[in-house]
This record gives C-alpha cells, sequence and structure tokens, in this order.
C-alpha cells in the first residue's frame, strides 16, 4: 500500500502539500491539488482516518447509551441516529450499560479521553449527575428518557398527555375499573405516565385505586404477565389496564388469554410505543405510538450540531393513540 511520501515523490510536491489537500485546505492551487488528486489515483493511496482524527482531535465516533439491546423500542431510534451519523461521517458505537454505574463510567472516559466525540444517552437510569458535569465540557444529547431542569438537550414526546389520552379513550369505551402496569418510578417517564393516568381519572370523577396501580422491576414479557396475575387475583377485578410499555401489555394479553378470559370483551389492554411486535398480537394491541425514527434523527443532528459548538434547543414530538383490536375489538 502506497503511503503519503510516495504520493509526495509521485505528485513532485512536499509531504505537506499532500497534507493540505487531504484537509482540503485552500492554501494549495488547483493545478498542484490535481497533480495531488491524480498520484493518490494513480498510486490507490487510502490516507489513515485515524491519524487525520488524531490531528484534529476528533475521533467521528457516536456513542449511543441504552440500557438493554434487547428491548425493541430502541431500534428504530437507532436506525435513526446511525443513518443521520453516517450522512455526516460519523459512525455509531452501540453502549449497553445494564443500567450499571461502573459500565457507565467505562463509556463516559471514552469521551473524556476523547476516543468519543459525543453521547446520545437512553439510558433511564443513567446518572445524571454525572451526566451533567460531562456536558459542561463535552456534547451529551438525552434521547426518550431525559433529566428535566439540568441543562442537557433532549428529544422526548409529552408522556403525561399521552398517557391521559390513552387512559381518556378507556373512559370512553365505558371503562371505570382500570389498573395501571408501570415501572420503576426513579424513571421520569414512569412518573409522568402515572400522573397522566391519574389526571385522566381525576377528570372524569372516578376515584384513583391503590390497588388498582402496579409496578414492575424490568420492562420485560414475563414482568407485564407477573403484574397481569396480580391485577386478575384481586377481589373487585379491574376491566381494563393500561401498561406504560408494549412489553409489558404483550404480557398481560398472554396472562388474559391463558385465564380463559377473552381481549376486548372482558378485558381492554393498552400499551405504549408501538414497536412491531404490537400488530402482531392476537388481539392486535392498542398503542401509543412515538415517532421513534424521527426522534433519532433529531437527538443524532442534535448531537453533530453540538460537536460543532451550534446553540441547541430540546425537542418534544407528538404521540398518536392508535386503536386497536385489543380496545375496539
Amino acid at each position: 500500500m502506497a503511503n503519503i511520501q510516495q504520493v509526495a515523490k509521485q505528485a513532485g510536491v512536499s509531504v505537506a502539500t499532500v497534507s493540505r489537500v487531504l484537509n482540503g485546505q485552500n492554501s494549495v492551487s488547483q493545478k498542484t491539488r490535481i497533480k495531488v488528486e491524480e498520484a493518490i489515483s494513480l498510486l490507490r493511496y487510502e490516507p489513515s482516518m485515524l491519524g487525520r482524527n488524531l490531528r484534529n482531535s476528533e475521533s467521528r465516533i457516536i456513542l449511543i447509551l441504552i440500557p438493554t439491546i434487547s428491548n425493541p423500542f430502541y431500534l428504530e431510534i437507532i436506525k435513526g441516529i446511525e443513518n443521520t451519523a453516517l450522512n455526516h461521517h460519523y459512525n455509531i458505537l452501540l453502549c449497553e450499560t445494564d443500567s450499571n454505574p461502573d459500565k457507565e463510567n467505562i463509556y463516559f472516559d471514552l469521551v473524556r479521553k476523547r476516543m468519543a466525540d459525543g453521547i446520545i444517552s437512553m439510558d433511564p437510569a443513567v446518572n445524571v449527575e454525572t451526566l451533567k458535569q460531562l456536558a459542561e465540557k463535552y456534547a451529551i444529547i438525552q434521547c426518550s428518557e431525559y433529566g428535566g431542569g439540568i441543562g442537557i438537550p433532549y428529544v422526548t414526546i409529552n408522556n403525561e398527555m399521552a398517557s391521559y389520552q390513552a387512559v381518556r379513550h378507556l373512559i370512553h369505551m365505558g371503562h371505570e375499573k382500570i389498573a395501571l402496569m408501570n415501572s420503576d418510578e426513579k424513571f421520569l417517564y414512569a412518573r409522568e405516565r402515572r400522573a397522566g393516568y391519574e389526571r385522566a381519572l381525576t377528570e372524569y370523577g372516578i376515584p384513583i385505586r391503590k390497588e388498582y396501580i402496579h409496578y414492575t422491576q424490568h420492562l420485560g414479557f414475563e414482568y407485564g404477565q407477573q403484574a397481569m396475575k396480580k391485577i386478575l387475583s384481586l377481589e373487585e377485578r379491574p376491566t381494563a389496564v393500561f401498561a406504560v410499555s408494549d412489553l409489558l401489555a404483550i404480557g398481560a394479553l398472554k396472562e388474559i388469554n391463558a385465564s380463559g378470559l377473552s381481549v376486548p370483551k372482558d378485558f381492554a389492554v393498552i400499551g405504549f410505543d408501538k414497536i412491531d411486535f404490537s400488530n402482531m398480537t392476537n388481539p392486535t394491541l392498542t398503542t401509543i405510538a412515538q415517532p421513534m425514527y424521527k426522534m433519532g434523527i433529531a437527538a443524532a443532528q442534535m448531537l453533530i450540531d453540538k460537536i460543532q459548538g451550534k446553540q441547541i434547543d430540546s425537542i418534544v414530538f407528538d404521540h398518536e393513540l392508535i386503536i386497536r383490536e385489543s380496545t375496539s375489538g
């Protein structure tokens, strides 16, 4: 493989001139630039991107922090980030944190050591204080889950309004005994979605019953099944459930079917996220749709702009209630 010295010799110029051409500097004449480009083409020279990035104090790498790679919710967001990053000549590094502070610090160190140019955080359990400190020196964007009031730009939806509309739909369908299947309220989205649930009930004069609110440790299919078992065993059983994740809702559907009840005749179910699987269930799942691909595009563009020193504003996207068979038959 040819090196930069051979290119310089072929073009009859200095190594410094070849370097200036490669870096797009305007101090080289058009005639000299053409000679260098012809030599590069003739010798099939490929410059070292690593060396160039080191000279420019950049890595052209973006980190994406997610708690688990198994949750399909993240897939469309990641696609949006990746396509936008590649269009701007950045690569992505997907970092599964398991919501583990030790693993988070390993990835944070990549930014501190200039081995990555910035972070898009989608981990709801991320150490907010550490993230806030990093953001004072480095480019950080939050996507989907965010810490409000910490000065880090974010991309999200109005979780409270989305939950309010989901529960209001159940009320309009004639349900008053509505359960909530929620995640751990140490996460902001879980608190916001419970607030929307309670707002809808209060607005329609329906009492909030603590026994109807169930919390899960994780957003997994099996956790939805377990929570649904508890809901079905209540002495005064609800007639509907709103789950803050499609994965929980799909687990709930399975448990309802296994108990011999029919959805939506005996029990209505609404999920959240509109993952691909939500249209493959039996019956198909009513859910809140987040514009996940658009959120990924926006987060990547915001991060790249921030890396370039531009002023960034947070974005709150619209959501949509997708009504399917699990509430309407």
